[in-house]
């Protein structure tokens, strides 16, 4: 049950306007400041707002106001509705987008194939299907069996890398088997700033600057033999005609 009036400051202008109760019992009913209901009756707040009696919207009785002008301690209470509407839950599978439910199909058989703990209910709301579509490509029977293909429903948009690692986590817990830490894909926001780890991520950037910026080693070049230099050098000489003499 409610127990604000619509429009409270509205509410307030019209109790102010036409009744003799008090400011601490208006602002108790409308769940304002008693200040606030005296700069209304001031006019200095809710200036152009219009009164909206309450009695006539229902939710509050012509009598409460009476036992409320009569003995200022009283404190008005919010009339039950005539009619109750019911809280609308959503149920049933996810919503896809028209383009993509082609998809679905090929989506379900990857799941089915690649994680076979996953329960129906799981792959409902990972894809957003039904469980006689799940049941008929599990059994083969589905009319377009022949063609399906296994797909990854995280590539094809349908749900998050996030959703499917909870669900198969979620899965693998309640078969009673321990969840492998290759499956493990995400940290938890402890772990990534915690001060270990900010000292290893720094760490572990100063030794790849290290070596990017690190001066390559440069092959060694051969010692140069000056004596077989020379010798060379003496032998090509002899070889060479000597000039005739003028």
């Amino acid at each position: 049950m409610a127990t604000t009036p619509l429009m409270p400051k509205a509410t307030a202008v019209w109790l102010v306007d036409n009744t003799a109760l008090s400011f601490d019992q208006i602002a108790a009913f409308c769940r304002l400041h008693p200040l606030e209901v005296k700069a209304i009756a001031d006019g200095d707040a809710a200036q152009g707002i219009k009164g909206l009696d309450p009695v006539l919207t229902g939710q509050l009785d012509r009598g409460e106001i009476e036992k409320g002008e009569q003995d200022p301690d009283h404190r008005l209470k919010l009339a039950e509705p005539k009619v109750k509407v019911p809280e609308t839950r959503r149920r049933g599978p996810r919503y896809t987008p028209v383009s993509r439910r082609q998809d679905r199909p090929n989506a379900i058989l990857w799941l089915v194939r690649h994680h076979p703990e996953l329960k129906d209910a799981q792959i409902m709301r990972l894809v957003g299907t039904t469980k006689p579509t799940i049941q008929a490509i599990r059994e083969r029977t589905h009319w377009n069996s022949a063609n399906l293909t296994p797909m990854d429903p995280v590539s094809l948009g349908l749900c998050s890398q996030i959703d499917l690692d909870f669900e198969v986590q979620r899965a693998a817990k309640s078969a009673g088997r321990p969840v492998p830490e290759a499956e493990v894909t995400l940290l938890s926001p402890e772990d990534t700033t915690s001060e270990e780890a900010l000292a290893a991520e720094g760490e572990g950037d100063a030794a790849a600057a290290a070596d990017t910026f690190a001066p390559s080693p440069r092959e060694e070049e051969p010692e140069i033999d000056a004596d077989a230099v020379f010798a060379k050098l003496k032998s090509l000489k002899r070889d060479e005609p000597e000039e005739d003499e003028e």
